[in-house]
């Protein structure tokens, strides 16, 4: 697959964090596309620009100066929760999972691009995360109530 776009997001779900949610310099992917009624009666769209799979990205190397990954970070979510179809769920197999993610995204990656990684640390540790990967962070910040939401950049 070619692009024009310079920015990755390869698990954009809802595109809850981007303040233009219609960049034309991101490619928005995901491996779902579907819309949820929350509980509030708010409509959750999960509307990618393709649908792809982290694991396995159809990119060629070194394709873009940024990507963001911000894969599912739940273990455990009730079937027809919100919080499943907010974020996502993680299979059985999610150390390999996160492990192919790592690497595809920085394969995809330009060698002088930047990897922003975003987890939230509920069900699982960032230091477990950090060691799928032989990259090693530059810096990162904790954000949120609780500090449990972790910003890295690689």
């Amino acid at each position: 697959m070619t692009t024009a776009a310079k920015i990755l997001d390869p698990g954009c779900g809802s595109r809850m964090f981007w303040f233009d949610k219609t960049n034309q310099e991101v490619l928005f992917g995901d491996i779902r596309d579907e819309e949820h009624v929350l509980c509030d009666g708010r409509v959750l769209k999960v509307e990618p620009n393709a649908i792809m799979d982290f694991r396995s990205l159809p990119f060629d190397d070194a394709t873009f100066k940024l990507v963001v990954f911000d894969p599912p970070h739940l273990r455990h979510a009730g079937v027809d929760s919100w919080l499943r179809a907010k974020y996502g769920v993680l299979t059985n197999d999610w150390r390999d999972d996160i492990s192919k993610g790592f690497a595809e995204c920085f394969r995809v990656l330009a060698s002088d691009g930047v990897l922003i990684f975003k987890w939230a640390e509920d069900q699982i540790k960032v230091s477990e995360l950090l060691a799928l990967t032989d990259q090693k962070p530059l810096f990162g910040h904790k954000s949120g109530k609780r500090e449990k939401t972790h910003w890295i950049t690689s």
